[in-house]
């Protein structure tokens, strides 16, 4: 699942180191609590991205519930404020193993540099690149099956991911990624190819790709019934 929260309005929700330390450790603990694999993150000044695996049904709705929750009450204690401090929900979208989970944790680890705050993601400190392609010590960052598919060895793996950020992919691809990353996430759609899409919502019992335009044709028969998120599922590989 990639996951991403913004703060209200796209206002900074983390306003020093203490901040960003303070969400960073009870995002460790609750994931764990709830158990969930987060893969990769990344806490920019105004919203968080993560890449996580949910081992049970309700473990992601939980985890961002509390996490969110706790942030709040903190902020508001430090800085003596009240009001609404993020955008409403959390998004998230379920993403297809093998065609977009590696291009997912470029996306989110590259986000400080498409914001121009570093050069390159190893000069970021809030975020998971360094655990990913150095292997700094990490007991709770947890790698992908897909990532483990990088090398044989652990030496092996970080040299493949590294060569994922190394020069630059063609502006033109990058784009297009990032923009179907964006979407899926935006607009709570599977995140993957026609038949991964049709899988989903055969399961889930809605809509799991972007609708079309134009006035929708008459039902002839009751629709399937609602199911709020694709965050309920679990996902595969």
């Amino acid at each position: 699942m990639h996951v991403v929260q913004r703060g209200n309005n796209r206002a900074s929700v983390f306003f020093g180191e203490s901040d960003f330390a303070f969400y960073r450790h009870h995002l460790r603990h609750l994931a764990s609590r709830f158990d969930c694999s987060l893969h990769a993150y990344v806490l920019m000044t105004n919203h968080v991205h993560m890449l996580l695996t949910p081992h049970d049904a309700k473990g992601m709705s939980l985890l961002m519930k509390h996490l969110s929750q706790r942030y709040v009450q903190y902020v508001n204690k430090v800085y003596g404020r009240t009001g609404s401090l993020w955008e409403g929900r959390y998004r998230s979208c379920l993403t297809q193993s093998e065609s977009y989970v590696l291009a997912c944790y470029r996306y989110i680890e590259m986000n400080p540099v498409r914001a121009r705050m570093v050069a390159h993601p190893r000069d970021y400190r809030w975020s998971s690149y360094v655990a990913n392609a150095s292997g700094a010590p990490s007991q709770w960052v947890d790698p992908h099956d897909e990532y483990l598919r990088l090398g044989h060895t652990e030496a092996d793996r970080r040299a493949a991911y590294r060569s994922l950020f190394e020069g630059t992919i063609g502006a033109d691809v990058d784009a297009e990624v990032h923009q179907r990353i964006r979407e899926a996430t935006v607009g709570n759609i599977a995140l993957g190819d026609a038949r991964f899409q049709a899988q989903v919502a055969s399961t889930v019992g809605r809509r799991a790709s972007r609708g079309t335009a134009g006035r929708p044709r008459r039902q002839t028969a009751p629709l399937a019934p609602t199911v709020p998120d694709l965050g309920s599922l679990l996902p595969t590989g």
